[in-house]
């Protein structure tokens, strides 16, 4: 009896544990889903990506003036500060052409301040030679109006000559017509004597005449050996005058030259400069294979440096997230050698294009492969994220990172 009261029991003993456990099933899946939606949504709201790597900026140091290396006092992957000396080319080439270029300057300055000294004489000189021009001018105009003069006055002697003669010829004439009648004793002896004074007086007025005539010649000759003595010396006066001028273009073509030899001074100094080279920034070195003794060629890199001033990360993301991801958003970085620390970002850029694997043109054309894909991979776009608070010593160029875009 007992027995059976027992069988008759476990039936209803039996369904409601069946139905407290597929309750606590139901409740199982129930939760998984609400899980994996909520995991699902805050994996979109959130993007994260372990495709990334760090990154910074990085120069390759290349020397700008040739020669050897005389000392270098920076090792590989060492850490340098900004002004450190990286390398020092051996200085004393350039050291002998900045002399060279200051001792071709001063040369220069010389020759121009003995050329002004030279210039201050000339300009008397000038002065002395436009007065003699001018002198030789008014000399010339002198001499000019002087030959008028004796012209004139020997116009006037020839007619004087010519009006002398004339008398002289008519009192001879008179007398020869008298002198017969003296015997005829139609004249006296006294007119005879008057006419022979009239003779004496008409001939010395004729030879007076042409005294006067001969001395006016000479004079008109010598009024033009004087102009063309005046014409001459006003020729050398304004060649004077030329040289003088010709003296102070000389110098302005040495002033013209200081600018050429004040850029070769610079340009020395610059070089000789050149030839001690410093860090630009805080930076570490990397791919040094030199020593010193090696010669350094320019645009030649010896070494490279890593600006440590500015690190970030770029996060390769599939172009289904980009739509959360907006620049100046923060984001959550974590370095594959460090998953322990956790450092800050700022979203800086998104990029807007890589390579398509369909990009292929041939002839002009596209090129398009005939094949159809049902499963379509998305393209990953790079997100720029710069670090806010970096670990020089733990970021490394190419490191692997995660990022979290919150």
């Amino acid at each position: 009896m007992d027995t059976m009261d027992q069988t008759s029991a476990s039936p209803a003993a039996a369904k409601p544990k069946s139905s407290t456990g597929r309750i606590i099933g139901i409740v199982v899946v129930v939760a998984a889903l609400l899980l994996f939606g909520i995991v699902t949504l805050q994996v979109d709201l959130h993007p994260r990506t372990d495709d990334a790597s760090v990154r910074a900026n990085f120069i390759e140091i290349a020397p700008e003036v040739s020669g050897r290396l005389v000392d270098l006092p920076v090792k590989d992957n060492a850490f340098v500060k900004q002004g450190d000396t990286l390398f020092v080319i051996d200085p004393r080439p350039y050291e002998y052409a900045l002399q060279q270029a200051l001792s071709d300057q001063d040369a220069l300055e010389q020759q121009i301040i003995d050329a002004k000294r030279h210039i201050a004489a000339q300009a008397s000189a000038a002065e002395a030679a436009r007065a003699g021009v001018y002198n030789s001018r008014t000399g010339i105009q002198t001499a000019g109006s002087n030959i008028d003069v004796a012209t004139a006055a020997v116009t006037r002697a020839k007619a004087a000559v010519e009006a002398s003669g004339a008398q002289l010829k008519l009192v001879t004439n008179n007398l020869h017509r008298i002198e017969p009648l003296l015997e005829k004793k139609y004249v006296t002896v006294e007119q005879i004597d008057q006419a022979n004074t009239a003779v004496r007086v008409a001939q010395g007025n004729y030879d007076e005449a042409q005294a006067a005539l001969l001395q006016a010649q000479a004079s008109q000759q010598q009024a033009s050996l004087k102009k063309v003595e005046a014409s001459s010396l006003s020729i050398e006066q304004e060649a004077k005058l030329g040289q003088a001028l010709h003296t102070i273009d000389t110098v302005d073509t040495l002033v013209s030259q200081r600018p050429s030899k004040a850029a070769k001074v610079d340009s020395a100094r610059l070089d000789l400069e050149r030839t001690r080279v410093v860090a630009p920034f805080n930076a570490y070195v990397t791919n040094m294979n030199i020593s010193v003794g090696a010669y350094a060629r320019p645009g030649a890199p010896l070494f490279t440096l890593i600006d440590t001033r500015t690190w970030y990360v770029i996060a390769n993301y599939r172009e289904s997230k980009l739509k959360n991801i907006h620049i100046g958003q923060h984001a959550d970085l974590y370095l594959m050698g460090h998953p322990d620390r956790r450092f800050n970002g700022t979203v800086e850029s998104v990029g807007y294009g890589v390579f398509p694997e369909d990009g292929a043109v041939a002839q002009g054309l596209p090129n398009i492969e005939r094949t159809l894909n049902w499963v379509h991979l998305s393209s990953r776009f790079p997100v720029r994220i710069r670090v806010n608070d970096p670990d020089p010593e733990l970021f490394r160029i190419g490191a692997t990172a995660v990022t979290v875009v919150r």
